[in-house]
């Protein structure tokens, strides 16, 4: 089926679009990394176990570990303005629903809503902004995009700490629930291509035709192999840090710091990527690097009780982190015509919440048998064993 040729896009249009999707996605981000401080500490006082525990944070991953790819074409056929804005609502029900159905039941619920309209919310974004440019341009809109993102990152858990420390989770989920209105209220600022809608079919975009792509397209495979390996240790960091600081009897506050101070590191280095890229000689050398950076900061966090050091090594996550998530998605948008970017970046997104939702599982199970240092331990020589494969695969 051939795609139509988009409207040219005026710079007016382009910089009113970039600003919405990043305030939108920003808010979007706020929620989604207060629920990292939120739903371990909320779960704790409800007496969950550790692998309990790990089925509660997993379940956000399920839905958008499905309909990833369907959704794909669902932003192709009705445009990423109206995709967003749904996901947004989808986002305050689930929130809502945390709150006025206390206990296990509202909280399984609230995570599968919430997780499907993170998915909805961010593929709509990557989509509107992979047709926005292209080379140079591209790498500077995703690594703005991405240094925003990293901004509702390091605001959501300072925030998530405060309001834990002050009232407990009584109204937490509906200052959240306001966030998350107001992104999709920002949502109808969207112009340009982010309205158009392209017909496209099941060849083209359906579960065989990403599996074909996935098999055939070289620059889709490095990017999975980013986004997976990135992910697991991004799970793995988010969803049990602050359990262990809480074992550690550590403050509210202080978990929210430690966990923001994650994605500020990420937030500070993502303005820099194109000059990285250079020093480090490439994209592919700056992936691999970069997740050095992140297995080491992963595998030696368990070994440590000092909250200074632990916050060097959120450091060091912060640093691969922040290279590896952009890079991914502009060597996918590059790599994939437009009426195949939607789909194709379905793809990634659902290869990344798969390695969410198994993560906090595998990570639970592994802390019931041996504890944290066993546990993070193995994770970050698990990244790191990848590595060699990668390099062997992708050698640029």
């Amino acid at each position: 089926m051939n795609t139509p040729a988009p409207k040219e896009t005026t710079e007016a249009e382009a910089t009113q679009t970039f600003c919405a999707v990043c305030l939108s996605l920003t808010l979007c981000f706020v929620v989604y990394s207060m629920l990292i401080v939120v739903v371990p500490v909320y779960g704790l006082q409800l007496g969950a176990s550790p692998l309990v525990l790990g089925a509660v944070l997993s379940a956000q991953y399920l839905l958008p570990l499905a309909l990833a790819i369907p959704l794909g074409g669902v932003v192709s056929r009705f445009g990423g303005r109206a995709t967003l804005i749904t996901g947004a609502g989808l986002m305050v029900a689930g929130l809502l629903a945390m709150y006025l159905w206390p206990g296990f039941g509202g909280l399984v619920l609230g995570q599968l809503l919430v997780g499907l309209a993170h998915l909805q919310m961010v593929l709509a974004a990557q989509t509107i902004i992979a047709n926005l440019g292209a080379g140079p341009r591209l790498e500077k809109y995703f690594g703005w995009y991405s240094t925003w993102l990293s901004g509702g990152q390091v605001i959501g858990p300072l925030l998530a700490g405060l309001l834990l420390n002050a009232s407990g989770t009584a109204y937490v989920f509906l200052v959240m629930a306001a966030f998350a209105l107001v992104a999709g209220v920002v949502g109808f600022w969207l112009t340009g291509q982010s309205t158009e809608r392209i017909q496209v079919t099941r060849k083209q975009a359906g579960f065989r035709a990403q599996w074909v792509l996935m098999q055939s397209n070289r620059g889709v495979q490095l990017s999975v192999l980013v986004t997976v390996l990135g992910m697991f240790a991004l799970g793995v960091y988010g969803s049990y840090l602050p359990v262990y600081l809480e074992s550690l009897a550590i403050s509210p506050v202080i978990i929210g710091i430690l966990v923001s101070l994650r994605a500020g590191v990420s937030m500070v280095i993502r303005p820099f990527m194109a000059s990285i890229i250079q020093l480090a000689g490439g994209r592919v050398n700056t992936v691999l690097l970069s997740l050095v950076t992140v297995s080491a900061g992963i595998a030696l966090l368990g070994a440590t009780e000092q909250v200074v050091v632990m916050g060097l090594l959120a450091v060091l996550v912060g640093i691969g982190s922040g290279l590896t998530q952009p890079l991914s998605m502009v060597i996918l948008a590059e790599s994939v015509d437009r009426a195949k970017r939607s789909g194709a970046l379905g793809m990634r997104l659902m290869a990344n919440r798969a390695i969410h939702f198994l993560a906090p599982l595998m990570f639970g199970l592994l802390l019931e048998l041996g504890g944290f240092a066993l546990a993070f331990g193995a994770s970050g020589v698990a990244i790191a064993a990848a590595l060699p494969i990668g390099r062997k695969l992708f050698k640029p």
